[in-house]
């Protein structure tokens, strides 16, 4: 699949047919991550597979949100009022344990941080931050060309405590967000995506 059909091509999907990803491929999409840019060259990240329903169980203390009165008073607090914003968060909110749970595999990505991840000295601090994203981007474009697609979710600050306990991963490894991917169910439900001009957001020498 060329690169720009790949971009074109990815969407969040949160509903996956009950299929696992075999193994090769799933080591194939990892190695793809793993040659993303990285700040220090050292690409400093380790994946934690947890493809076993009962340890997924155990893993995850994530809820789905199945009131909609709930789901509108949270996005009313965050100041959302798009439309077609909130009807992704309509979308998302029931399938925040499904989508993890259900998926056919369960990555953990972890990176090595020198600094507290969430007191920042400066915007260099984040540099292995910014680095891991670009990893899963890698990953999530090479797996749409498998016809695979996935969903990220960043895990509350509870989550990741417990994560810290189940999984035993070390005190300098931080987990940023939770990838689920999967081969689409029949019924999978894509959210309708805002379109924007790339013209009407290129600013030339100044703003």
């Amino acid at each position: 699949m060329d690169v720009y059909e790949a971009i074109a091509t990815r969407r969040t999907v949160r509903d996956f047919e009950d299929r696992p990803i075999a193994v090769d491929i799933v080591e194939r999409l990892l190695d793809a991550g793993m040659k993303a840019p990285t700040n220090d060259h050292l690409r400093q990240w380790e994946f934690v597979l947890v493809n076993d329903r009962k340890e997924r169980a155990k893993l995850l203390r994530v809820k789905d949100m199945t009131s909609r009165e709930e789901c509108d008073s949270m996005l009313d607090a965050f100041g959302l009022s798009d439309v077609v914003q909130r009807s992704m968060y309509h979308e998302a909110m029931p399938r925040q344990f499904s989508m993890l749970y259900h998926a056919g595999c369960l990555i953990l990505p972890f990176f090595k941080v020198r600094d507290p991840l969430l007191h920042p000295t400066s915007l260099s601090s984040l540099n292995e931050f910014a680095s891991i994203w670009c990893c899963l981007e890698n990953i999530l474009l090479a797996a749409v060309s498998e016809g695979i697609f996935g969903v990220t979710r960043i895990p509350m600050t509870e989550e990741s405590e417990h994560i810290k306990n189940v999984v035993g991963h070390p005190d300098n490894y931080v987990m940023p967000c939770y990838l689920a991917l999967g081969y689409p169910a029949k019924h999978a439900s894509r959210p309708k995506q805002k379109m924007f001009r790339v013209q009407d957001r290129i600013h030339t020498n100044t703003w």
